[in-house]
């Protein structure tokens, strides 16, 4: 059976997602996920609102609270959406518990896919060729790759490259990661993480969020108990 795999962009590309849906956000969302995870992480619960994720840790105080709007960490929320961030935080901190994550794009994009796929999984470049390598085991007909970019309203070049890597990995494109990099580095997604005025996106976390492969497990979002879920997946 021959994989069809097609390439698309931001909200309506997560919504016109079919089979197997990969929904990329390397800044920073599915970057941060994967991080969490692999500091032992047990589950995510993905959400479209704050207001979502605080009814549930009224539920269950041990909640952690994950998330952005516009980029900038959400009052009240544990922590922001950065990957340098966790990375300070450890094991202690993630080690058998369950994050709601809550983020302007690439979030948006797993709830949006979710409702028409038959299988979905975020990911960013840390986790792109497990995912890929995950995705060639099942052999799906059918491989949907959507690139959330910037509040799913302007495409991003960290997410269009990416999702370009994914497709080179699976047999279907071209990935060039020298030009990858002088077109990401090069543009305002990039650049503000290095402006002194913004204070809130560290200048570390392009570096993590640029690293390929670093990671040996995909990520798979699914429906349980009413809410959609995050979980590795070991390849």
């Amino acid at each position: 059976m021959i994989m069809k795999v097609t390439m698309d962009s931001l909200l309506a590309g997560a919504r016109r997602a079919s089979g197997t849906a990969v929904v990329v956000d390397v800044f920073r969302a599915f970057t941060c996920a994967p991080f969490m995870f692999s500091l032992g992480l047990e589950r995510a619960i993905l959400v479209s609102t704050p207001e979502e994720a605080f009814a549930l840790k009224e539920r269950d105080p041990d909640l952690l609270l994950v998330g952005e709007v516009g980029g900038i960490p959400i009052q009240g929320f544990d922590l922001g959406n950065s990957p340098s961030e966790i990375l300070k935080l450890g094991k202690s901190y993630f080690h058998g518990r369950t994050a709601v994550h809550r983020t302007s794009a690439g979030v948006q994009g797993v709830l949006a896919a979710i409702e028409t796929a038959d299988e979905v999984l975020p990911a960013s470049f840390c986790t792109a060729a497990a995912t890929a390598k995950y995705i060639l085991s099942k052999g799906p007909e059918r491989v949907s790759i959507a690139a959330m970019g910037i509040e799913l309203k302007e495409k991003a070049p960290e997410d269009e490259w990416c999702a370009r890597y994914i497709a080179e990995l699976l047999g279907a494109g071209d990935y060039d990661h020298v030009k990858a990099l002088c077109e990401i580095l090069a543009h305002d997604t990039t650049r503000k993480f290095h402006d002194a005025e913004q204070p809130l996106f560290p200048a570390e976390d392009p570096v993590f969020c640029l690293q390929r492969d670093i990671f040996d497990f995909a990520l798979q979002a699914y429906r349980a108990d009413g809410m959609v879920n995050v979980r590795r997946l070991g390849v």
